[in-house]
């Protein structure tokens, strides 16, 4: 009985191994950089220590610069997701659900879906100018795509079997489509958000680099003008913290939203 009580309390405090090993290696980094910085091998002027990185973050969090710029990034990264993320979503559900809007929309949105937004800084700059229009008009651009394709090719690819299933049990066209086509697609559009998500960081990081006066790239541009390393990588950091939570957002998202797969394979 002891023993079994004993087993049973080293379990409760064990740490599962698939929640270490996703760490292991940016530890060992971490690490090997801090000792290689100790040691002399690497000169602060060309890779500052994770400690004075650290240092530095303090510094900017505790005069409320980081917070401030950070906050800046974060509603520009937002509001281009939602607004690209929308209209990629719509596209896509509008040209997968009708083959006339495809034939029509889908040949351009793909011609156009094969320029490199970033390409299109100088003619936005042009239209828009350099506020925070044009900032938002870049993130709004590089999501929009990854959403659409995904959306697209999930309503596309809903079995016809369940179609036809469902047309036999007599389903409206709006039945259809929440029990049916949307459920089956959905894996499909995550990952285009998911997808999303790390294209709206890279744009952001290149749209905050021009003729800005805010934001993380800003930081990291200006500190890149006084030779400032700590917080050039700091800010390096903080856009790798920022893509990882989001990812894992979308993740978190994924296992909810998807948890009827979970169940139906556990039943079968």
């Amino acid at each position: 009985m002891q023993k079994a009580v004993s087993l049973s309390e080293r379990k409760k405090f064990s740490v599962p191994v698939n929640k270490i090993l996703p760490f292991l290696i940016p530890i060992i980094v971490i690490l090997a950089w801090q000792v290689s910085s100790s040691l002399g091998w690497l000169s602060s002027s060309i890779l500052p220590s994770p400690l004075a990185v650290l240092q530095d973050g303090i510094t900017l969090t505790a005069s409320g610069e980081l917070p401030k710029n950070l906050s800046v990034s974060l509603y520009r990264a937002t509001v281009g997701l939602l607004i690209g993320g929308g209209i990629g979503f719509l596209l896509g559900f509008i040209n997968g659900m009708s083959n006339t809007c495809r034939m029509l929309f889908d040949s351009s949105i793909q011609m156009f879906r094969n320029i490199p937004h970033l390409a299109l800084i100088p003619l936005i700059i042009l239209w828009l100018g350099i506020n925070e229009s044009a900032k938002i008009s870049l993130v709004a651009i590089g999501t929009m795509f990854p959403v659409y394709i995904n959306t697209f090719h999930g309503i596309r690819s809903v079995d016809p079997d369940l179609l036809e299933m469902g047309k036999s049990y007599e389903l409206s066209k709006k039945q259809l489509f929440f029990k049916i086509i949307f459920p089956s697609a959905l894996p499909q559009i995550l990952v285009g958000i998911r997808y999303a998500l790390g294209v709206m960081w890279t744009t952001l990081i290149v749209a905050e680099t021009i003729s800005a006066n805010s934001g993380i790239g800003y930081m990291a541009n200006n500190a890149e003008d006084f030779m400032d390393m700590e917080t050039v990588i700091l800010c390096i950091v903080v856009y790798a913290i920022l893509g990882k939570i989001s990812d894992l957002v979308a993740k978190s998202f994924e296992s909810i939203l998807l948890d009827w797969q979970k169940t139906g394979r556990s039943k079968a």
